[in-house]
């Protein structure tokens, strides 16, 4: 499977945002998939997360009620709807897979890693 994702740019703070990772690959539909994001020296940091059927999700505490992870199998696609957004947000955001779902998981547990795109909030 390999993930490209797209969608960022810059924006005001209260702003939205609408995500997308493009997944090549005849078995998207059996990953799990999640969104990360990382700023630079720090780790990456798990964002959402969604089960292979769209039926688990699972959001980092700091963007719940904000952020909205979705998937459409069959567009190979699995997207990231960003409101309210804030300054804290800014980060390179990276779309992940996984064959095992979990609520949260890291970087290195990923099966697949994609290529990022950057989010810039300013105030």
């Amino acid at each position: 499977v390999q993930l490209q994702a797209f969608g960022g740019g810059l924006v005001q703070a209260g702003g939205s945002l609408r995500l997308s990772c493009a997944a090549s690959g005849r078995t998207f539909s059996s990953y799990a998939m999640g969104w990360f994001r990382q700023v630079p020296g720090k780790e990456s940091e798990f964002v959402a997360v969604i089960s292979w059927s769209g039926s688990r999700l699972d959001y980092a505490d700091s963007v719940k009620g904000r952020f909205t992870i979705s998937r459409d199998n069959a567009k190979n696609t699995v997207s990231l709807q960003m409101n309210s957004l804030k300054p804290e947000d800014t980060a390179v955001y990276y779309c992940a897979a996984r064959a095992m779902y979990r609520s949260n998981w890291s970087r290195y547990e990923s099966d697949y890693w994609g290529q990022g795109t950057e989010v810039t909030v300013s105030s």
